[in-house]
């Protein structure tokens, strides 16, 4: 093949990637949103925790929706319109004071993010051509969007507290543009996103494996979104720094999709994602409970092995659920990627509520068995068949 052919097939898979990581800097967003909340604001934790929740519930609601709606049709427009809503929403999040009002554009966010990812998953799908490498880069772009979100959210509040907030749509308008860009690739030698539909008539249905594999991502959900929820603020607590403690722990903990994507999709290509899956599965069990009984500067150890035990199987939950239903991509892809992993949101008010009860550390014990019951239900499931993508 030549350079040029070989430079077409990656380009639609790379501004997919650009503009996955704009997307998901919203879902980051929220999270690095709640010490400011607290701390302006004077909210509780469990307040604070039901921010969180207006983010993904909705999002968890919709998302399967939309999955549905692109096994139908194909809606390449959904890509940039989406991106927008879900930086519209975070913008506003923090330029009015009303509670109802902040939890209404934040589930706005949620809805745009969840209208975005089951066309993008689709779309990465067959300009990767079904790899495993291929689907990691795409992952990777939105972890590293979750990555940049703390970072990105304290260098706009510091200039003007959440009244700055505005700002913030600055990548949607990026991720818009990039998403745009993807769809006229995928229209060119890369392949014609109107033929998207047509390998997925092949192969058969295979549910219990796939509810399975959901009921995993379900555990791996909720230890991650609590941990974005609360993660800064327990460091703060644990190790007595300020603000740039906090910070930096939620960057680690997001910064490890960075290595742990496209590690999971490489490790796919010599072992079976299902073995692959188990051993970080395992793996977050020992982190986690070390993130939860470990003080001082050791703690971001345990925080980096966590993040590494949650998303190097990220990618590959994504190209399971669809070969487990390769006749429902679309639907696959609004799950593994929407309502199980944005459910996680909903256990947040309940870790909020049990730490204004008790305190922070005992309401993240309860993560620590999460994991395992994941690993329990993967250790059930067998590698399924790939199909060919055109």
């Amino acid at each position: 093949m030549s350079t040029h052919r070989i430079a077409l097939r990656k380009k639609p898979i790379t501004l997919l990637s650009l503009g996955h990581g704009c997307v998901d800097v919203y879902q980051g967003a929220v999270a690095a949103l709640v010490p400011f909340f607290v701390s302006e604001r004077a909210y509780t934790y469990a307040a604070a925790s039901g921010i969180v929740l207006a983010a993904s519930l909705l999002s968890s609601v919709v998302q399967p929706l939309f999955g549905a709606l692109t096994d139908k049709w194909a809606l390449p427009w959904l890509l940039p319109m989406s991106a927008l809503a879900a930086g519209v929403g975070v913008a506003l999040s923090g330029i009015t004071d009303s509670y109802p009002l902040t939890l209404t554009v934040v589930a706005v966010s949620g809805a745009g993010v969840a209208a975005y990812h089951p066309e993008a998953a689709r779309a990465a799908r067959h300009a990767s051509r079904g790899s495993h490498t291929g689907m990691g880069w795409f992952s990777l772009g939105g972890n590293l969007g979750f990555a940049t979100a703390p970072l990105m959210v304290s260098a706009v509040i510091a200039t003007g507290g959440l009244k700055a907030s505005w700002l913030l749509i600055v990548p949607a308008l990026a991720g818009a543009a990039l998403c745009a860009a993807a769809l006229r690739a995928l229209k060119g030698p890369a392949g014609a996103t109107a033929d998207t539909h047509a390998s997925e008539s092949v192969g058969r249905n295979d549910w219990a494996s796939f509810t399975k594999l959901s009921g995993a991502i379900v555990c791996r959900s909720i230890v991650f979104v609590g941990l974005s929820a609360f993660i800064s603020l327990y460091v703060r607590e644990r190790t007595g720094g300020g603000d740039v403690s906090g910070t930096a722990a939620l960057f680690v903990l997001y910064l490890g999709g960075a290595v742990g994507t496209v590690a999971g999709g490489r490790l796919a290509t010599r072992y079976t994602r299902v073995t692959v899956a188990q051993w970080s599965y395992a793996l977050t069990v020992v982190a986690v409970a070390g993130v939860v009984l470990v003080s001082g500067p050791a703690l971001y150890l345990f925080v980096a092995l966590t993040s590494a035990g949650l998303y190097v199987p990220f990618s590959l939950h994504i190209t399971l659920g669809q070969d487990y239903l390769p006749r429902r991509v679309g639907t696959a892809g609004g799950v593994t990627l929407g309502l199980t992993v944005s459910v996680g949101g909903v256990a947040a008010p309940l870790i909020g509520a049990l730490a204004d009860a008790t305190s922070l550390r005992t309401a993240l014990i309860p993560l620590i068995v999460l994991p395992a019951l994941g690993w329990l239900l993967l250790r059930t499931l067998h590698e399924p068949a790939v199909p060919e993508i055109p």
